[in-house]
């Protein structure tokens, strides 16, 4: 089968491969998938910038049919429709899983950087992993159930925002506008900031519901901010989703005294970020590193709700062997969401 693999370490060094079909093992399942979304880790671990043990298939964004079981799985799975968590293995011993925070085990292996993925045919994963698909998702949507658990873990899970918020997401990408929908789904009021290139990004943003979008190239959004806070102090949560070092460091002059900065995007490199704001104004500092089992349950009730879509999201699909165009245009913001569909 075809697949799209990250060969070895350093900047690209990614391929299209013919590998043999996998099978489940024990406690496993075999996903036929039928689509896989291009996250933003994939571009950062084709740049070298994020950790990965080649030779492995990329991504980890999947949905898909069941179409095997190991031993010690029953076989009521097979059919099923599902999406499935990405951590193929934690050690299940260390202080963060005994606690709840699995995503944060030194010895997490996820499928797409540490185990083969689902840019490809067929995948593996461990069967308490997997989630049904309800009905009204379809298998394109339900691709980006994950990107939605990340976004629930870093908003609902660690609770950051409360009905009657001013929020301000900088990013109208995918992240930015799955989080513009959570905190909108939460009570709050939603600003999206965006940049040159980015009008299509934030028309969409308008049209799942922002009450404010703004080009930061065309002037300051202080004035903005200001005029739907009370008194004029500023938002009470700034998300940065954008992956861009300036707006990290916009988001400070955006919040007011004692609001809470949330890091969902991934810069990929060390950026310049005025600590001494988060001292002056008192600002509660999180970050997300993807998400928990109770956050893939919050984000498919979100989707089986209508109060979150994904589908709008989707810009652009390609079949695996044009990887690279699809890569290429995700990177140069061409589309907003890419799927890889198996050859």
């Amino acid at each position: 089968m075809k697949a799209v693999m990250k060969v070895e370490l350093g900047v690209g060094n990614v391929e299209l491969r013919d590998i043999p079909e996998p099978h489940a093992g024990p406690g496993q399942v075999r996903i036929k998938v039928a689509a896989a979304g291009i996250c933003g880790t994939d571009l950062h671990i084709y740049k070298d910038e994020f950790k990965s043990w080649p030779p492995v298939v990329l991504g980890h964004e999947v949905a898909g049919v069941v179409d095997e079981t190991g031993p010690g799985v029953e076989s009521i799975l097979l059919g099923q429709r599902v999406t499935t968590e990405t951590y193929f293995s934690t050690c299940g011993e260390c202080r963060y899983c005994r606690c709840g925070r699995a995503n944060l085990c030194l010895n997490r292996r996820s499928i797409g950087s540490a185990v083969n993925g689902g840019f490809t045919n067929y995948v593996v994963v461990p069967f308490r992993n997997l989630h049904a698909l309800p009905d009204s998702i379809d298998d394109r949507a339900g691709a980006l159930t994950e990107p939605l658990a990340c976004v629930v873990h870093a908003t609902l899970t660690t609770p950051t925002v409360a009905p009657g918020d001013v929020a301000v997401i900088a990013g109208p990408g995918a992240i930015g506008l799955l989080t513009l929908q959570v905190v909108k789904a939460a009570g709050a009021t939603a600003i999206v900031l965006g940049a040159d290139g980015d009008e299509q990004r934030l028309a969409l943003a308008q049209h799942l519901g922002a009450d404010h979008i703004f080009n930061v190239r065309q002037g300051d959004p202080a004035a903005l901010v200001a005029d739907v806070t009370p008194e004029g102090l500023g938002a009470d949560v700034v998300y940065e989703c954008s992956g861009a070092g300036p707006a990290a460091q916009q988001l400070l002059t955006l919040a007011r005294r004692g609001a809470r900065y949330v890091q969902i995007g991934l810069f990929g490199k060390p950026v310049a970020w005025d600590l001494d704001q988060v001292c002056f104004r008192e600002l509660l500092v999180t970050g997300s590193n993807a998400s928990v089992p109770a956050a893939w349950n919050r984000a498919l009730q979100l989707l089986e709700s209508g109060l979150v879509q994904t589908a709008p999201l989707i810009t652009a699909a390609y079949p695996v062997t044009d990887w690279q165009q699809a890569f290429d245009g995700f990177e140069q913001k061409t589309a907003i969401k890419t799927l890889l569909i198996p050859a």
